[in-house]
């Protein structure tokens, strides 16, 4: 369990089980109360670019997947959420090994919400994220 994380209620699913989390290999590792930290084993074949690092689009999905779950940790059944903006900044390459990111909701507004994330690869912040995330009724099923 990762430190600072306390569940005080059952958690709405939130799996990583759709085709395309499925390819990058996108991993939940806790998640509730307005946190989430979720990780992807970054592996050259699959992920790097032709320059030699990973593609800057696998660390984007892994903060914007992390950011929804810390999000919908909130939510009631009822209410979903999207992605309104993200703005990302790279500090350093991400190589071969295991990517972590850590998500926090910062502000919970009726409609939207505010979600930082940090990315961490070997001990070391190589990414970070702000983020604003529509509110809105889940569609009639």
């Amino acid at each position: 369990m990762v430190p600072g994380f306390v569940k005080t209620r059952a958690l709405r699913a939130f799996a990583q089980d759709f085709p395309f989390a499925q390819a990058l290999g996108l991993q939940m590792v806790e998640r509730g109360d307005g946190r989430c930290v979720m990780a992807i084993d970054i592996e050259r074949a699959q992920h790097f670019s032709p320059q030699g690092a990973a593609h800057g689009g696998v660390a984007y999905s892994l903060a914007d997947s992390a950011m929804g779950g810390a999000l919908t940790s909130l939510l009631p059944e009822d209410l979903w959420c999207a992605t309104l903006e993200i703005k990302f900044n790279y500090h350093a390459r991400v190589v071969e090994g295991r990517l972590t990111c850590e998500a926090t909701v910062v502000h919970r507004g009726k409609r939207i919400a505010n979600i930082d994330a940090r990315l961490y690869q070997h001990d070391r912040l190589v990414s970070s994220a702000n983020g604003n995330f529509a509110i809105f009724p889940a569609p009639a099923a």
